[in-house]
């Protein structure tokens, strides 16, 4: 939606500049969503070339590569729909360690508060229902308190670490795949050869994808994120849209949490602890703007597959985990600049 002041008249650059003419950077912004296929087809080649034996192989890239990014992938699909409205949702990592961790323990934990051990089946609708019940309530301060959705959002993600920690401990809930069936088959089963993992976030996406490209509700996400006076001028109710996307992004932190836990069998103190900076690298390099209203989830999907085949390539060159830390910086750092050059917007 476009903004409803007058705008001035854009002054011609100059040659030898450092900026592009607007005709060339609305044409640059066009092929935006693709502009991470080259670098993706580079980095898989060169992967195959260096590592022959291992990179492509099935075992390794899809057992590895695409199924350990599935519960990434999701939690940057919830993070680049809290973006589109224009707010932050630091909260997300912390609700991918604390929705599991209080879902196994009141079936596993020694506990018999709120009528535990509750049946295996409920891990699911109990994880769904926490991240629901984190983003109604980062929905009520942001929207109703008019609170800065930057800093409550660190407030919650501070608050869900202390109580992850206070219900996991010290030690880790292990041993998850015999006692609680359903993350044994979150974790191993396949459908047409592919973890279901990969399935679940290609379904996220695609759903995503129709919903933000050709219904009501997406064009309201990117009216509400681009101009929020403007949007509510023409009749969208923007508090429900924020508070509902909110809660949308808890729900799938949720699960991928439980995908998470899932894979590694267990649920630990630091589950999810700094996912937040991989979430926020993916989201940037894949186009979506942290101004807001602008973005595709086609672009933030292609943000986490080349962060983590930057991260294969790097492991299998044996990098240092410090240094691949780096790496991921000097990533944001290019994709701002590229970001800047494109759309010929400064960034605040």
């Amino acid at each position: 939606m476009t903004d409803a002041t007058t705008s001035q008249p854009e002054a011609p650059a100059l040659p030898g500049s450092g900026f592009l003419r607007p005709s060339r950077r609305l044409r640059l912004a066009r092929l935006r969503d693709l502009a991470l296929i080259p670098p993706i087809i580079a980095l898989v080649i060169y992967g195959y070339v260096t590592n022959p034996d291992v990179f492509l192989t099935k075992s390794y890239f899809v057992d590895s590569v695409l199924k350990n990014l599935a519960p990434l992938a999701l939690v940057v699909l919830a993070e680049a729909l809290v973006l589109i409205v224009g707010k932050f949702d630091l909260s997300l990592e912390s609700i991918v360690g604390i929705a599991p961790a209080i879902a196994v323990f009141l079936v596993i934990g020694k506990t018999t508060a709120l009528g535990a051990p509750w049946p295996t089946w409920t891990v699911l609708p109990v994880a769904l229902v926490f991240g629901a019940l984190a983003g109604i309530f980062n929905g009520l301060l942001i929207v109703r308190f008019k609170l800065s959705a930057f800093i409550v959002t660190l407030a919650m993600l501070i608050t869900l670490r202390g109580l992850q920690l206070t219900i996991v401990g010290g030690a880790t809930m292990s041993n998850l795949a015999k006692q609680v069936p359903l993350l044994d088959h979150l974790g191993s089963q396949r459908f047409l050869t592919l973890p279901i993992a990969i399935w679940i976030v290609a379904a996220a996406f695609a759903v995503g994808i129709g919903v933000l490209g050709y219904t009501r509700v997406g064009r309201s996400l990117y009216a509400v994120g681009g101009n929020p006076a403007a949007a509510r001028a023409a009749g969208i109710r923007v508090d429900r849209v924020i508070w509902l996307t909110f809660v949308v992004a808890g729900v799938l932190a949720a699960i991928a949490g439980l995908m998470l836990s899932a894979q590694l069998g267990s649920v630990s103190a630091s589950q999810g602890q700094n996912m937040i900076f991989q979430v926020f690298a993916a989201a940037v390099i894949g186009g979506i703007s942290l101004d807001g209203g602008k973005g595709s989830l086609f672009g933030a999907l292609s943000g986490v597959l080349l962060l983590r085949l930057i991260e294969a390539v790097l492991v299998l060159a044996q990098v240092p985990a410090e240094q691949i830390q780096m790496v991921y910086g000097l990533v944001i750092l290019v994709a701002l600049v590229l970001a800047r050059l494109t759309t010929g917007k400064a960034q605040d």
